[in-house]
């Protein structure tokens, strides 16, 4: 593609003061040094059995060699980006630009020596070729069974440098981490503290905020400098006026990239949760194929992260990576504001992770995804920002920032380099640039093509849904580069053709495969809320009057509202009808939408969004098979027909052609090629920027706050890097105290390590620690909302058996004939003694014998002890597509009380398991607890549940919205058939929204009265992802 030398990039320099480069001669260790005398003092007292100089073999191939391979594996752009070419590389150590020592493997590998592939270990095969084979510190194979060689940071279990003792280490990480208080609180709180101790002749852990944030800098772990680099225009000046962006220098801070990567690869958090070859997964039950992670896709016909872009050949086919470890690179941008209030506070971070990592951890652990660099945001005033130089000049500096950020790493998408992984093994490692992350304007900046064209096929942006049209490629684009104008390309490809992509400076990069699938703003914010909840009210206001319209609308928003409540949605007290929309907010309003609108719209616009939604659940999927992508085929056939309505009705006369919907074509190809798209999904970098921007942002003097931000990331990143490295060595274990106690031989009272007690309203349940490995899923706490009902949340820890337990904290206890009269239930005591007879007889082989008997009073048990009352009861079940921990778990609460925040009762509903023979809702009914108590008998503790039973209407779901109806029922008389349970019947919480229809709702009608209002409830499969798996 044309180049062009109109922006020119210098200054490279780090921030604040100089850093340390001389490494360490030890390999794996990480500290650096000013000068040799440093060096070999740590030396002489770090590794005395160390030699002087490492131990260097020779390369089985010459340089003239590896350079001639390289020429040819590895084709660089040209142009201003292209600041360096690719290193020569030799056997010896190297020395980078950040001063970080570089191991290089041999050329080929020791044919005396046989090799096993990677352990099946259930998921499905490996590569044969590209299989993370664990070599020695040089590179050299190493037997299979070989035990991982010590850690350099492995200084036992007492020594917490640079913090002289636990207690300074948790102080500064509560006080930094945590609580992020301000260096002049941090004052305050140390001068009380060295005043209670002044009489004791004992001082606080620091003296001030400064001694404290001098010890987080000086932590060498995490320990990675901040670069940046100065661009400016360098085109002709125009005469008269010059606009101020072109006399303007824009500052690119980033930290080297292969560093990062060293850091991610050798943390000890990650094993176990780490692919270390690229694997095809099966489903052992039906054979079908499984695309889960990232690296369980690209060993795929369909994948071409494997393939060199010149030669089309297998990195595995090359002699020089065979054995090694892939580890193709993600990458994500995305502008965020700061502050609106405050003027133009706006920040365009660049994020990056490995895809060895899988997602479930991505999603959930934030030292997973790390904070790349900062990009220049050019600005100029009105008249200027059309200006097509301005434009361009744009797109170029966004283009070499990101080639220029990226260096270090292309010598090592050629050449494999030693790497410490996270077992503690040293492999080989090849690099790739992997997906990219971002949302459809920047895929269009990065993608080089003009707005409202796709970035992945050659559809036109007035034809996008009119036929099918062949992929994007950088062969095609460079081909039509060559051969046609740039008015040519802009008109008839789409393609801005005097830009070059950042990929093209590094092999096997086509940003057009790059650019991975984005659930948050292609699909929900996308798809779902800016189309066709648009469409629907630019509908109802065309089809009536502007009166009417308004009353409909306003139904609309009373229907919403009045949603019960459910762990973990948002509700919307006025309905849909404010300005500032969240992510969240499209998250929560799918949930209630197709209810909500059933009945005033026609039915095809309901079945329009029964098949958007259900392929954005089918998409959301943790794993996602074969079986799966016929299903998403088939609701987007569904969506594409049902949606013509629109059309057809005037609201889009002109068809539909819009890139965000049009994306959806290809998601069935984008999920063969990276995996399931929940673990590449913007909602993961929007929530890091809450760590990685807001936060940093609020904590700085908000004056010139970059450089503020950056220090602060940098010390968060040592707080975290200490926190794993102490945590690997056991020297976290228990709490601060205990730990103290213990050292000092003195009794410490019991405390339980493995739990922390987390309180919801006044009642307490038990949660495993979040310790190693034991991170929440935070994709979606991107833009939390208060109104959120905080009944659910993630379970750390692995997968466990799902079930559900009482409340810790008991409410009563009282006789049940009491209970019976206080809450109108006469029948209570029977249903009681009823539910105790089944349990008592439920191994009867004379089922006949014991239904007579059950029938008879006198033979039902006799109950005399008071029954223990709980207000709420606590589900856990498995479910990796929503909010979960690593092991995919999540708990919610269940309530059954008679007075909620102050006001009315609130009675949750419940899926009871009545066929686990059958899957679906055909297997489950739906009941509403009235009650949560237990009660013994005979030495035996019975958990249990009072519930009132709905019945379904049909034997198959709504053929418009895709759910399940359900009524109350009741027997002849009006009142509710109702039973005692045991509390193992219950799976899970169940919502219901009403059956609306075309009648309007009273307005004084509340959200705390839906339940018992209406006549028919639609069993809300659109909840949660976990009930989608089930309510079908």
């Amino acid at each position: 593609m044309r180049a062009n030398g109109n922006l020119r990039a210098h200054n490279i320099h780090n921030l604040g003061r100089p850093q340390p480069t001389l490494p360490c001669l030890v390999t794996g260790c990480i500290r650096r040094f000013y000068n040799r005398s440093g060096r070999t003092t740590h030396m002489q007292s770090q590794h005395p059995l160390a030699s002087e100089e490492p131990d260097i073999p020779s390369s089985h191939h010459s340089s003239s060699e590896s350079s001639s391979r390289r020429s040819q594996s590895s084709r660089p752009g040209t142009g201003h980006a292209a600041t360096s070419s690719a290193r020569m590389h030799s056997r010896s150590p190297t020395q980078t630009s950040a001063g970080d020592e570089q191991l290089e493997a041999p050329g080929s590998r020791d044919d005396q020596m046989e090799f096993d592939l990677p352990e099946p270990d259930g998921r499905g095969t490996y590569h044969p070729n590209i299989n993370g084979r664990i070599c020695d510190e040089h590179g050299d194979d190493i037997p299979p069974n070989t035990p991982p060689p010590p850690r350099p940071s492995n200084r036992g279990p007492d020594n917490w440098t640079p913090y002289a003792n636990r207690v300074e280490f948790e102080v500064a990480d509560f006080l930094y981490r945590r609580n992020q208080m301000s260096g002049g609180d941090i004052d305050f709180i140390f001068n009380l503290w060295a005043a209670s101790l002044a009489a004791h002749g004992e001082t606080p852990p620091f003296a001030n905020h400064v001694e404290m944030y001098n010890v987080i800098d000086s932590t060498p772990l995490g320990d990675v400098a901040w670069q940046s680099f100065s661009s400016e225009y360098n085109g002709a000046l125009p005469e008269g006026d010059i606009p101020t962006w072109m006399t303007s220098e824009y500052d690119v801070w980033f930290r080297d990239p292969r560093i990062l990567v060293h850091n991610i690869l050798s943390n000890p958090d990650f094993e176990g949760e780490f692919d270390y070859a690229p694997l095809q997964e099966y489903d052992t039950s039906n054979g079908a194929h499984r695309f889960q992670d990232f690296m369980s896709a690209i060993f795929h016909p369909f994948s071409n992260f494997l393939i060199s872009h010149n030669s089309q050949d297998l990195i595995a086919e090359d002699p020089n990576t065979i054995g090694s470890m892939f580890v193709p690179i993600i990458l994500g941008s995305d502008k965020t504001t700061v502050s609106v209030a405050t003027g133009h506070n706006q920040y365009w971070p660049v994020y990056m992770s490995i895809s060895n990592i899988r997602n479930n951890v991505r999603r959930a652990h934030r030292n997973g995804v790390v904070l790349l660099g900062f990009l220049a945001i050019p600005t100029t005033d009105k008249e200027s920002a059309k200006d097509a130089h301005f434009r361009k000049f744009r797109r170029q500096l966004l283009h070499s920032s990101l080639a220029k950020m990226l260096e270090s790493l292309k010598p090592g998408m050629t050449t494999p380099e030693v790497v410490r992984s996270p077992d503690g093994h040293f492999r080989r490692a090849v690099y790739g640039l992997g997906p990219y992350i971002a949302d459809y304007p920047e895929q269009a900046l990065l993608a080089c093509i003009v707005q409202n064209w796709c970035p992945k096929c050659t559809a036109p942006a007035d034809g996008l849904d009119n036929g099918t049209y062949g992929r994007r490629s950088r062969d095609h684009t460079e081909v039509l580069v060559e051969e046609f104008e740039l008015g040519v390309l802009w008109d008839e490809y789409g393609l801005v053709g005097d830009i070059v992509p950042f990929t093209n400076y590094f092999p096997r990069a086509d940003i057009h495969e790059l650019l991975s699938p984005d659930i948050l703003h292609q699909l929900i914010k996308g798809a779902f809320k800016d189309h066709i909840v648009t469409w629907v009210h630019k509908y109802i206001k065309a089809r009536y009057s502007e009166n009417e319209a308004n009353i409909i609308l306003d139904d609309i928003d009373h229907r919403i509202a009045l949603a019960p409540s459910f762990a973990g949605l948002r509700r919307f007290p006025e309905g849909r009808g404010f300005k500032q929309w969240t992510g969240d907010d499209s998250k929560a309003l799918m949930k209630v939408y197709i209810p909500a609108i059933e009945g005033h719209v026609p039915p095809e616009m309901v079945l329009t969004l029964q098949a958007l939604i259900d392929f954005v659940y089918i998409a959301r999927r943790n794993i996602i098979d074969s079986n799966s992508l016929n299903a998403l085929d088939d609701a987007l056939e569904r969506f594409h027909r049902h949606r013509e309505i629109f059309e057809t009705s005037g609201v889009r006369p002109n068809g539909f052609n819009l890139p965000r919907q049009h994306s959806l074509i290809h998601y069935h190809k984008m999920i063969r090629s990276f995996g399931a798209p929940n673990g590449l999904c913007s909602s993961i970098t929007e929530s890091k920027h809450i760590k990685a921007v807001k936060e940093p942002w609020r904590r700085s003097s908000r004056f010139e706050a970059l450089n503020q931000m950056l220090l602060t990331n940098q010390r968060l990143d040592k707080l975290a890097a200490s926190r794993i490295d102490f945590a690997s060595r056991g020297m976290l274990t228990g709490t601060c105290l205990s730990y103290i106690l213990d050292k000092l031989g003195l009794n410490a009272p019991v405390h339980n390590a493995e739990a922390i007690q987390v309180r919801l309203e006044d009642e307490p349940i038990d949660i495993p620690h979040l310790g190693r490995n034991n991170h929440v899923n935070a994709d979606l706490e991107a833009d939390a909302d208060q109104d959120a009902e905080l009944e659910g949340d993630a379970v750390a820890g692995p997968t466990v058996i799902a079930h559900v337990d009482l409340a810790k904290k008991s409410a009563k206890r009282i006789y049940a004939d009491l209970l019976a009269d206080q809450i109108g239930e006469p029948e209570l005591t029977t249903h009681i003694q009823q539910f105790l007879h089944d349990q008592l007889h439920c191994s009867d082989s004379n089922s006949e014998a014991s239904e007579s008997g059950a029938g008879s009073s006198s033979a039902l048990p006799e109950l005399h002890e008071k029954i223990t009352l709980y207000t709420s009861a606590i589900a856990t079940f498995f479910a990796p597509s929503d909010v979960s921990g690593i092991g995919g778990m999540r708990y919610e609460r269940i309530r059954a009380v008679d007075t909620w925040r102050n006001g009315p009762g609130r009675y949750d509903c419940v899926f009871i398991s009545t066929d686990p023979t059958v899957e679906g809702m055909r297997g489950f009914d739906i009941a509403q607890v009235r009650l949560f108590f237990s009660f013994k008998h005979n030495g035996v503790h019975y958990p249990c549940a009072f519930v009132h039973w709905f019945k379904h209407v049909h034997d198959s779901p709504d053929e418009n919205t895709g759910m399940w109806v359900v009524e109350p029922e009741t027997r002849e008389d009006g009142t509710r058939f109702a039973s005692v349970i045991h509390l193992d019947c219950i799976f899970r919480a169940a919502h219901l929204m009403p059956v609306f229809g075309h009648e309007f709702v009273p307005t004084y009608l509340s959200y705390t009265q839906t339940l018992d209002a209406f006549r028919t409830y639609y069993v809300n499969k659109y909840i949660d992802h976990q009930a989608f798996e089930i309510a079908w």
